[in-house]
């Protein structure tokens, strides 16, 4: 059976995906697909570093502004909504490019497994975990799974709950899911493009410089309106957003902007070594910049180095 060819575009926060992805997308007739957990959230623009009104004139995007913040969303959600927007891609014709860097996303649609293929429509399970303590949480993984626990920080609640959350839903641990999803093969013939992000300190600079002109572009004001509003609610994904939650001390009158700029700073460096840590995984081709990808990406149509 011939796999439709897909292109996906991952690695770190301010490493260049998205310019690289527009790109390809006007080079080769693609549309851009977001792979992005937060800029699924309407109204949450300047924190999630949103495509500009430029950008989607250019090229076709698909999977932004597409749930309210306090809405869920899971990983088997994007993979029904993914894949919805690859094949109406493909059928007018045009390349489907993935790009963004929730590694988790990504995972579950290039290695489909019996949990990725379940939705968690109504929350309820993982509601009920996440108003658990970490530690309790923590300590409940390491009894059902301790090689995840191994692998899982004790203040990473969410991946923590994910892990149990796969658990319950499957009588299956997340070691033995990552183990069965070697097994399975991909429904797409597809390219891993993993953005080079080896000089840390260049990235590092960047990521200070891209918050810096989030303040400038009004993160602070988007950040108040959000809340005004109740967009932003307790216990909800988009309220615990890199973004947003480091300003929130700030605008209680708590802290500095100083202080919860450089917070903010710090949590997307953080942010950024844990997503190339993930995609480090992968069998990818590093690039460098646009050329290094049109190379792979020429190649790759042609009919060379498939990953699926």
């Amino acid at each position: 059976m011939i796999k439709p060819k897909i292109i996906i575009v991952g690695g770190a926060t301010a490493s260049g995906k998205s310019a690289i992805a527009l790109k390809l997308c006007i080079e080769f007739g693609g549309e851009l697909i977001s792979a992005d957990s937060m800029q699924i959230y309407k109204r949450l623009d300047i924190g999630t570093a949103k495509p500009t009104a430029e950008e989607t004139a250019l090229v076709r995007h698909h999977l932004i502004d597409i749930k309210e913040p306090w809405e869920n969303y899971s990983a088997a959600d994007f993979v029904c909504d993914a894949k919805a927007a690859i094949f109406d891609v493909l059928l007018r014709g045009k390349l489907p490019v993935i790009c963004g860097g929730t590694g988790l996303y990504i995972e579950a649609l290039i290695h489909p497994t019996e949990y990725s293929d379940r939705t968690d429509a109504d929350g309820v399970l993982r509601a009920s975990l996440m108003q658990r303590s970490a530690h309790e949480l923590w300590e409940e993984l390491r009894a059902i799974d301790p090689a995840a626990a191994e692998k899982t920080h004790e203040n990473n609640k969410k991946r923590v709950v994910r892990a149990l959350e796969i658990y319950y839903k499957t009588g299956k641990t997340k070691t033995e899911t990552d183990r069965e999803q070697k097994k399975y093969q991909s429904d797409f013939d597809y390219l891993l493009l993993q953005t080079d992000s080896r000089d840390r300190k260049a990235l590092y600079d960047k990521i200070d410089r891209r918050v810096d002109m989030m303040i400038q572009n009004g993160l602070v004001k988007e950040t108040e309106t959000l809340l005004e509003n109740k967009d932003l609610r307790e216990g909800t994904t988009a309220y615990q957003a890199i973004g947003y939650k480091e300003l929130f001390p700030y605008i209680n009158g708590e802290k500095s902007l100083d202080e919860c700029v450089e917070k903010l700073k710090q949590a997307t460096r953080n942010y950024a070594k844990r997503q190339i840590t993930w995609f480090s995984r992968y069998d990818s081709v590093r690039v460098s910049d646009y050329g290094d990808a049109e190379a792979a990406v020429s190649a790759f149509l042609k009919g060379v180095d498939g990953n699926g």
